[in-house]
C-alpha cells in the first residue's frame, strides 16, 4: 500500500511562498508546477488562489503520491499530475500564463536547468510569469552559512548539484526570452525570483 507522501520542507515554506505568489499571480490563469514533488504546494496554493488552474508535473515515481494529494483538496481545479522530464522537448504544455517551480535547479545539473528554462520560455505566453523558488547565490558568494552547508551536502550527493549563481541564472533566462521581474527575500535564506516572458 502506498503511503501518502509528507515533505517538512513544503510544510515550512507552503505559507510565505503563498503570500508572494497572491501578489505575483494575480490574474486568472493556469499554472504549469515544474517539479511537484509531493504535491502539497499544489493543493494549499490552490485552496487560496481560487482564480488559477494548476497543472502539477514531475517524473514517473512521483506521480501516484501527487494523485493523493489532490484526492484530499476541495475542489476541481488541479489537474492531473503529467510526466516531465525537463530533457524530453518539445514539451506539450504551451500557452500557460505561469509556471513555478520550488527547489529544482540547486537539485538537477546545470544542462538539465538550462532544459528547464529553455522549456519554460516555450510553455509560457508572452509576458507570462515564471516564479522560482529557493536559494540563489549573488556576485558568485553565499548569502548565509548555511547556504553555503547547503551547498556542499548537494555537491556530497551529486557533484553536478548546487546553488545556482543568480547572475548565470539571469544570463539564461535572458537567452531564454525572460527579463528579471521581481526578486523577493523569503525566510531561511531563500528568494522567489520573478521571470517575465518577453
Amino acid at each position: 500500500m502506498l503511503k501518502k507522501p509528507f515533505a517538512e520542507s513544503c510544510e515550512q515554506n507552503k505559507h510565505p511562498i503563498l503570500q508572494v505568489l497572491q501578489d505575483v499571480f494575480t490574474e486568472p490563469g493556469d499554472v504549469l508546477e515544474i517539479g511537484s514533488g509531493t504535491g502539497q504546494h499544489a493543493v494549499y496554493f490552490t485552496e487560496y488562489l481560487p482564480h488559477l488552474g494548476w497543472q502539477p508535473t514531475e517524473l514517473e515515481d512521483q506521480l501516484a503520491g501527487i494523485e493523493m494529494w489532490i484526492q484530499d483538496a476541495s475542489h476541481d481545479r488541479i489537474r492531473p499530475p503529467q510526466l516531465l522530464d525537463v530533457n524530453e522537448q518539445p514539451w506539450s504544455f504551451i500557452e500557460m500564463d505561469y509556471v513555478f517551480t520550488a527547489n529544482t535547479t540547486h537539485i538537477v545539473s546545470w544542462p538539465r536547468v538550462e532544459a528547464m528554462f529553455r522549456g519554460i520560455s516555450n510553455a509560457l505566453k508572452q509576458g507570462g510569469l515564471f516564479a522560482q523558488y529557493g536559494p540563489f547565490n549573488y556576485d558568485g558568494k553565499f548569502t548565509s552559512e548555511s547556504n553555503a552547508r547547503f551547498d556542499q551536502w548537494l555537491k556530497s550527493r551529486d557533484p553536478e548539484s548546487g546553488v545556482r549563481n543568480f547572475e548565470d541564472l539571469a544570463s539564461l533566462a535572458r537567452d531564454n526570452d525572460m527579463m528579471l521581474d521581481a526578486d523577493y527575500e523569503m525566510p531561511a535564506n531563500n528568494r522567489i525570483l520573478v521571470w517575465r516572458r518577453n
